[in-house]
């Protein structure tokens, strides 16, 4: 009977150490300024900013993926095949542009240095909370195990802005606990990921972009099985830029000439027909700014053109055509072009946005918070005596329990 007693003892004295010990890092790794976010402000001004007015035919449009696993050096991955062979899937689907952004890991591109991109995906807090990086030398390891304030997140994106060229926030639909008021103070980051597969996946972008921060957006396949048909080749981008050079790729995401796309999954597991049928996807003919019009043409007929604005509100549609422009009033924030094509490709612009061209170049706000600094002592301190009782439950867990159990088997003796 003490012996079955004892086990039970050590189990539970087990499991309360581990729960503890799961604590202590959470606690640890909470660290985090503290900001005071500033008010929603939509965007206003005399002039519309337009992320095609660098528009060159002779550059558009190649294809490319920025969200790509492959197999790493090391236990943990999140893809069997090596990155020559994830390149060589992708490219019979006419990718020219393809980098690999593997976590936490900075992945060199397989045969030929002058295409190399600085690339890796950062996070590996419990809610996934997921950033693009691009342009960093090195990786940072630092992340919020349990991000759950918006500060922590806004804490983390500009830790990697501090030695990155661009952040882009990943699938924000799948990032458990990022929520609408949390879009609409998060800044600091230059791209947003649409997600996969859901009618709201676009509503993050307008949630951010109703509240005036402005980004573009970025449809990745986020390639973990490129052997499965329905993975890969269902998201993509096309970019207007003269080579598949980070330099250049890295001018052209900043200035937000290009678009993203939805491709469906054509054939089923027919691999023929899926490769075929990507030969020949709907694309952009012209788009651009006239006055205050926005206009958009394409090489094919669309079932509809919407017209998107302020809280993801539909400010115009068209249907059964190959073209659309519409003249913004001024009191309309932003639009932004969705087409949709009868077998189910959508094309996604980036969108146009009101501004004052006397004062910034863009729409874009660096920053939209700033610390509080006594707010920051008093979370970390905080933190700081968590973990302080934490160590002390530890302490009279593991190692008093132990003194104690070899007092009384002595006694016993």
């Amino acid at each position: 009977m003490n012996s079955t007693k004892h086990i039970l003892i050590i189990a539970l004295k087990s499991i309360v150490s581990l729960v503890l010990v799961a604590l202590f890092a959470v606690i640890i790794t909470s660290v985090s300024l503290v900001y005071d976010f500033h008010k929603i402000e939509p965007f206003s001004g005399p002039d519309i900013f337009n992320p095609y007015s660098q528009i060159d035919s002779t550059h558009c449009w190649k294809r490319a993926n920025f969200h790509t696993h492959t197999r790493v050096e090391g236990i943990f991955n999140e893809c069997e095949m090596w990155p020559d062979k994830v390149y060589n899937e992708l490219k019979k689907f006419n990718y020219d542009i393809i980098t690999f952004s593997n976590h936490n890991y900075i992945t060199k591109h397989p045969f030929d240095t002058q295409l190399q991109v600085n690339l890796y995906e950062h996070g590996y807090n419990l809610f996934k909370f997921h950033k693009l990086v691009f342009g960093s030398q090195s990786v940072n390891r630092f992340d919020n195990l349990v991000p759950l304030f918006t500060f922590q997140k806004q804490f983390q994106i500009d830790l990697l802005s501090e030695d990155s060229d661009i952040v882009v926030l990943n699938h924000p639909l799948r990032s458990r606990g990022v929520s609408k008021s949390q879009m609409e103070r998060l800044s600091g980051y230059q791209i947003i990921e649409l997600d996969s597969g859901r009618s709201t996946e676009n509503e993050y972008w307008d949630w951010a972009l109703s509240a005036g921060r402005y980004s573009f957006a970025l449809a990745n396949d986020d390639l973990h099985y490129p052997d499965r048909s329905g993975a890969i080749a269902v998201r993509c981008n096309f970019l207007c830029t003269p080579s598949a050079k980070y330099e250049d790729i890295k001018t052209t995401l900043l200035g937000g000439c290009y678009y993203s796309m939805r491709v469906p999954d054509y054939g089923k597991g027919d691999w023929q027909t899926k490769i075929e049928r990507n030969k020949h996807l709907p694309s952009i003919k012209n788009i651009g700014l006239k006055d205050n019009s926005v206009y958009i043409a394409l090489s094919q007929v669309a079932d509809s053109i919407k017209v998107i604005g302020q809280n993801h509100t539909t400010l115009a549609l068209a249907t059964a055509t190959d073209s659309i422009g519409y003249t913004m009033k001024a009191n309309e924030p932003y639009s932004r072009f969705i087409t949709y094509f009868k077998d189910g490709e959508v094309i996604y612009s980036n969108p146009f946005a009101r501004y004052n061209a006397s004062l910034s170049d863009s729409p874009f706000v660096s920053a939209t918070h700033s610390v509080n600094i006594l707010k920051t002592i008093i979370f970390n301190i905080a933190l700081l005596i968590l973990s302080a009782v934490i160590v002390l439950l530890l302490y009279k867990t593991i190692f008093v329990w132990k003194i104690s159990s070899r007092d009384k088997q002595q006694q016993s003796l």
